[in-house]
């Protein structure tokens, strides 16, 4: 098969690099691809929100799967435009049309979603620009803290959570009327804050049929002690100690079932994956959001423990095949430590050479935010690399990775020491 893999990031590159062990792959693409992917296949100049440009390049190549890693443009409909293209319509596109993938386009429209579907969330009020003193009313229902969510895209940014009432109104005035996250925040999603444990589940699905993939639980927050301000997530393990069977039993039944069935029951045209964030309270299962697309630095530990190949998988999912599928899983741990940018999330700088990755061993280190400047490897993001490690149980394979964290060198190198603190 000739493949081609839209993406720039972490999630990419380990997308990237498990496609490539697969013996059904002829020729890998990946636009635009990283320093990291172009080991694993050809880096191609394209933007992921330019389809015409894909378009014309998946024809010149003669691709016949497209996998869509970020949300962006599956939101702007890329698998509806190639179902409507008749060059277009026998290649195979892993992810969402357009209707499936406001899942995680509107957290309204998720919201709207789950209650419909009787699947347990936050109770929760939306509100536009003009409805701030209905806005200020509701939250005056609730207890703090407050759950704040800008209802559309903002690069995982847009939730907040202030923890006095006070805070929570400013927070709000700056969402809607000063638009703090654009356009995105035009319309804003108040929830009920769940007291618990997060992590989250990944599925794969045809429309008809799914697979879970392993678990995995991230961490978001900038500092340590899970404090500060959120990030596209400092890293993430699988699998997480506290799911049992009697856990993922109650997490299939009253939310991954239902939420596959009100896809279909909705007409929404879903083939792809569905990463459902969960809140555990006192042992039960509550959705606090849905991705259309693998998470990211979760991909990072997901994937190296799928012992199968996943293009087989993938292929299966843009054939409706799925269920003819079986998921092989690597018993052992993984654990994800991300190298951030000094000042991330917030402003930094670019283009410090990264050093040491020779010096690695018994690593996986998936490129996030970097390039190549002057035949030298640079920091080019936030978020720099994904350092992965193995291990019998959690407590080891972060040994690994953070003995492997000080062999990776560059200048304002910044990173979390207590990834998985809570767990232990």
């Amino acid at each position: 098969m000739r493949v081609l893999v839209l993406g720039s990031g972490g999630r990419e590159h380990a997308f990237a690099w498990k496609i490539a062990q697969s013996k059904m792959l002829e020729h890998l693409f990946i636009a635009p691809g990283n320093p990291g992917t172009a080991k694993c296949g050809t880096n191609v100049n394209l933007s992921i929100n330019d389809f015409d440009s894909i378009r014309n390049f998946v024809i010149n190549e003669k691709i016949d799967l497209v996998v869509v890693g970020p949300e962006d443009p599956l939101v702007k409909g890329i698998a509806d435009y190639f179902e409507s293209n008749e060059q277009l319509k026998s290649v195979g596109v892993v992810g969402p049309h357009k209707n499936g993938a406001q899942l995680e386009g509107s957290k309204e429209f998720a919201k709207e979603f789950l209650i419909n579907h009787s699947i347990p969330t936050a109770r929760y009020k939306s509100f536009g620009s003009t409805d701030l003193a209905a806005s200020y009313a509701f939250l005056e229902t609730l207890s703090p803290p407050f759950v704040l969510k800008a209802d559309g895209l903002a690069g995982g940014k847009g939730v907040v959570i202030p923890d006095n009432i006070n805070a929570a109104k400013q927070e709000l005035k700056e969402m809607l009327q000063d638009q703090k996250f654009g356009i995105a925040s035009s319309k804003v999603v108040i929830e009920e804050f769940l007291k618990g444990i997060e992590m989250s589940v990944f599925v794969m699905t045809d429309g008809n049929s799914y697979k879970i993939l392993p678990e995995a639980k991230d961490y978001k927050r900038i500092g340590e002690g899970d404090v500060g301000l959120n990030t596209g997530g400092m890293g993430a393990v699988s699998p997480v100690s506290f799911v049992d069977e009697t856990l993922m039993r109650k997490i299939e039944d009253r939310i991954i079932k239902p939420s596959i069935e009100g896809i279909r029951k909705d007409g929404l045209n879903y083939k792809g994956f569905l990463f459902i964030g969960l809140m555990i309270v006192d042992g039960e299962p509550f959705v606090i959001e849905y991705n259309v697309r693998m998470g990211d630095p979760e991909t990072e530990v997901v994937f190296p423990r799928i012992k199968s190949d996943l293009l087989s998988h993938l292929s299966a999912i843009a054939k409706g095949t799925l269920d003819q599928e079986t998921i092989e899983i690597d018993d052992r741990s993984a654990t994800t430590i991300m190298l951030v940018s000094q000042g991330y999330p917030e402003a930094y700088q670019k283009g410090k050479e990264i050093m040491g990755l020779e010096h690695t061993t018994n690593c996986l280190l998936f490129h996030a935010g970097t390039a190549i400047e002057n035949n030298k490897l640079v920091t080019n993001g936030g978020r720099v690399m994904a350092v992965t490690t193995y291990g019998n149980n959690m407590i080891d394979a972060l040994a690994l990775g953070f003995d492997n964290v000080q062999r990776v060198l560059f200048d304002g190198k910044n990173y979390r020491k207590d990834i998985g603190f809570d767990l232990i």
